[in-house]
């Protein structure tokens, strides 16, 4: 007799890449196939697949989603130009001259939008991690930044007519080219951000002579992957002067360059800062925020770690940053931006700067507020919303809307939470250095993206957090924040899998909460009872101190901590599980 626990609804199942898919896929058979009888939804997101399918399968994805409601998501790689060309000569039948966006860019913004659907992360209660403060207070780290260029000198308004926006490109041969093209409805905010390419040039020279003369590591920090019109542009120019021009005398000087992704760059320098270095942030939104925080910092270091902390994403709409257009200019001309037939701006752009024209939907926006307030009722919490709105319009439509959703919760009796609004800079810091007991921090999606990983490796590890993607039609979407563990899964292969590094906790609780989902819509309550198991018997087996690499030490009784690779984790959950 079959003794598993049977489910009616189809569970959506999206796969992923290096480290994490391996994880995943023992996960999905100690705590699913051999205990559930359920129609798994499966689909292939790896890098791989996503390319061979020339991006079809991020459609098949969000298709899956709609239609079945639940469903738990994978970390999956998004490829960078050295990746993208290894997967090209592994597969020559691939025209990589006619491929979709979606094929080589991260597919997570374009399901977020797919579903309509905004992201909170939520730290994993467990009870026992005592979170040792890294020491701040005195380190000599710079954070260098572009004076100009960018969000900060951006053309930005909220929309005065519902239409299409238009970019239209001006060049040598005098007639307008469309670059591209999106929908927009009247009080919608919309923003065209270009650099000069030579600033950005200047700028690497300075920063790198600055990092030669105060002898000083070096760390360069952009959103390539997402971004890589704008950022992947900068990044371009950049590690091409650092080749070319100071290499040599910063490797003879014993001295290290670095390149990360912005957001895991953050979570690791702030969350085990270098004794001294020259933190290169380029974006100046991004570095002025990350330059107040680190100047915090060193002056008063970090407190201790008691706070419940929740970062909501706004990720529906147009995404901001992350469903932007962006392009390297191809030749000097003149740009513009028409809505609704009218030309609302034009500037002057040089061959090779990054240009990028963002929006977002009022609607959207509106559906989140929504429901950040809501959550944070629910769960006890107060909200910092962080917004630039002194010199951005395109911030402003978020204060009207707040106001907005305030009056409509009192005239449905339903008290909204405590909330302040202060600059994204500010929110930052609170976050980090003066966090109440219970706080929700609403960020736009680049920020969030930051913001979370930093938090996250506060927390001890980024598979101690949650991630919950929700939709206005219910569509509910769990995943593990953290990444693909490139490197562990280097190791990983090198032993042949006998080397299995990597903490499976947040991709347990992902499926945790997805498999109560399900109980909780079909009314399943054994389901819902074994979810809740599942999510105690990962905690509790913390609790006893068995605890993976990442967590060593952090435990409240570290000399009685038991160590194990991801296997050994993996067997303790399901011991505490029985």
């Amino acid at each position: 007799m079959d003794s598993r626990i049977s489910v009616t609804s189809p569970l959506v199942i999206l796969h992923g890449d290096e480290m994490a898919q391996v994880a995943f896929e023992h996960i999905l058979k100690k705590f699913v196939s051999s205990r559930l009888d359920i129609q798994l939804e499966e689909i292939d997101l790896s890098a791989e697949n996503r390319l061979l399918t020339n991006g079809q399968v991020v459609i098949d994805a969000i298709d899956s989603l709609q239609r079945h409601g639940v469903g738990v998501k994978n970390a999956g790689m998004t490829v960078n130009r050295q990746q993208l060309e290894d997967l090209l000569r592994k597969h020559p039948d691939v025209d990589g001259e006619n491929l979709h966006p979606l094929a080589t860019k991260s597919p997570n913004g374009a399901i977020r939008k797919g579903i309509s659907g905004n992201i909170t992360r939520e730290d994993i209660q467990f009870r026992n991690l005592n979170i040792r403060r890294p020491q701040w207070v005195g380190r000599d780290i710079e954070v260098d930044t572009m004076e100009f260029g960018g969000i900060k000198d951006s053309f930005n308004q909220l929309s005065l007519a519902t239409g299409v926006v238009k970019l239209m490109f001006v060049g040598s041969s005098g007639d307008p080219v469309e670059l591209h093209r999106r929908e927009i409805r009247k009080g919608d905010p919309w923003l065209l951000a270009t650099n000069d390419i030579e600033d950005v040039k200047a700028w690497a020279h300075r920063f790198f002579r600055r990092a030669i003369a105060e002898k000083r590591d070096v760390y360069l920090g952009l959103k390539d992957t997402v971004i890589p019109g704008y950022d992947g542009a900068m990044r371009s120019v950049i590690e091409d002067i650092y080749h070319s021009d100071y290499k040599k005398q910063i490797e003879d000087l014993g001295l290290n360059y670095y390149y990360e992704l912005i957001d895991a760059q953050a979570a690791r320098i702030v969350s085990n800062p270098p004794e001294r270095a020259l933190w290169g942030v380029p974006d100046n939104t991004t570095g002025r925020k990350l330059l107040k925080l680190v100047n915090q910092l060193k002056e008063f270091g970090i407190p201790g770690r008691g706070a419940h902390v929740s970062i909501s994403r706004m990720s529906a709409g147009g995404g901001d940053q992350y469903g932007s257009f962006n392009m390297a200019a191809k030749e000097d001309g003149i740009l513009k931006v028409i809505v609704d037939g009218e030309e609302k701006h034009a500037r002057r752009v040089r061959k090779g700067d990054p240009m990028l024209l963002m929006s977002n939907d009022r609607e959207a926006i509106k559906d989140w507020v929504l429901q950040v307030f809501r959550d944070a009722s629910r769960k006890d919490k107060e909200v910092y919303f962080g917004l630039k709105r002194e010199y951005m319009e395109y911030d402003e439509v978020y204060s009207e809307v707040i106001t907005e959703v305030r009056r409509e919760l009192a005239s449905e009796h339903t008290p909204p939470p405590s909330f302040m609004i202060m600059r994204p800079s500010s929110q930052l810091k609170k976050m980090i250095t003066d966090p109440p007991r219970n706080a929700l921090y609403p960020s736009q999606n680049l920020d969030g993206d930051i913001f979370s990983d930093i938090s996250a490796a506060l927390g001890g590890s980024l598979a101690t957090a949650s991630s919950i993607i929700e939709s206005k039609d219910g569509t509910m979407l769990f995943e593990a924040p953290h990444g693909t563990a490139h490197d562990l899964y280097l190791k990983y292969l090198e032993s042949d899998g006998k080397v299995a590094h990597f903490n499976p906790s947040a991709l347990i609780f992902a499926l945790g909460n997805a498999l109560e989902t399900l109980g909780e819509r079909e009314g399943n309550e054994p389901l819902s009872q074994y979810a809740v198991q599942l999510k105690a018997a990962l905690t509790d087996t913390v609790d006893r101190g068995i605890v993976t690499a990442d967590l060593k030490g952090k435990t409240v009784e570290p000399d009685s901590e038991q160590v194990v690779d991801m296997i050994g984790f993996l067997e303790a959950v399901e011991k505490a599980l029985q």
